[in-house]
């Protein structure tokens, strides 16, 4: 672990619970009923994810940190990790341990694009999900969803013909509800969805595709511009009246955050990591960096 943290992939987190209750289909997708056990304490390191994780607590509290903001994980609370995202387990009540128990539905990017889902309307409101990935489910769709993965399970170990498409409606089904939930809260806060076309953000969910891939080597907006056959000037425009954030903001903060996990979980110099972000010398590395964070490199990683 070189690099200060891991790289899973689903076929990975898998093979991590191989010897608890799981259903897969290939290595696609899969359904895995966590409680305590060994395999927990692997994610007391970080891990960054190539896969959509749907996290449901049945019960227990977990304090985890997903893309260093910490968020504590409990009862009725449903957390979504996407593909880029670095997640770590930070801590949990070692007293109550037999109290802990999630269900984790786990998706390639792969399969996510084969279901019928309308993914602007699921992720149109993105930077408020990247911002605070966990949501609060009422007892009623909390019995909801567990009927939903309790299905999903039976459809997954029966030998239905038809298997892959019967799962992927149950799915496309189970993203819609818990995209309800998410506007019925930000209703409840006050906070409506603001009106945008669907064109800016079927723009911007691309362009995150795209520094998940492309962060440590490409920080201009012309590359981002240019992969989607857009002008720069358009293509700001776009991420801005989608996100409500500009485009090198989005691209500092990706950035930002990789050199913060490199300096807080590796052991490699400074100057491997400005070559590893592709930072012409290290004065310019820590003039970003100080910009961003109000340290230098060397004082945050003592911390």
């Amino acid at each position: 672990m070189e690099n200060g943290f891991y790289n899973m992939e689903l076929k990975q987190f898998m093979k991590l619970f191989a010897d608890v209750r799981q259903a897969a289909l290939g290595d696609d997708f899969c359904i895995v009923d966590v409680r305590y056990d060994r395999h927990l304490e692997e994610f007391l390191l970080p891990a960054r994810l190539d896969a959509y994780l749907v996290i449901f607590c049945i019960s227990g509290r977990v304090r985890m940190s997903i893309n260093m903001k910490e968020f504590t994980i409990e009862k009725d609370q449903l957390a979504l990790l996407i593909p880029g995202f670095i997640g770590q387990v930070v801590d949990f009540d070692r007293s109550h341990r037999e109290d802990i128990h999630y269900v984790i539905v786990g998706m390639s990017r792969r399969y996510l694009s084969t279901l019928d889902l309308d993914l602007n309307r699921l992720f149109s409101e993105g930077t408020r999900f990247i911002d605070n990935p966990c949501v609060k489910l009422s007892d009623e769709e909390m019995a909801i969803a567990v009927r939903y993965l309790d299905l999903s399970i039976s459809v997954l170990g029966s030998s239905l013909p038809n298997k892959r498409a019967c799962l992927g409606s149950l799915l496309s089904s189970l993203f819609y509800l818990s995209e309800g939930v998410m506007r019925k809260q930000l209703a409840a806060a006050g906070s409506a969805p603001a009106a945008r076309s669907s064109r800016a953000d079927d723009v911007f969910n691309k362009f995150l595709r795209l520094l998940a891939d492309y962060h440590t080597q490409e920080r201009s907006v012309g590359f981002y511009a240019g992969r989607l056959c857009l002008s720069p000037k358009y293509f700001s425009k776009l991420i801005k009246s989608s996100s409500g954030r500009s485009a090198p903001d989005w691209i500092d903060s990706y950035v930002i955050l990789e050199a913060k996990n490199y300096l807080k979980y590796s052991e490699m110099s400074i100057k491997q990591i400005v070559a590893l972000l592709h930072f012409p010398d290290q004065p310019t590395f820590t003039k970003f960096f100080k910009a961003h964070t109000g340290l230098t490199p060397a004082l945050f990683r003592k911390r």
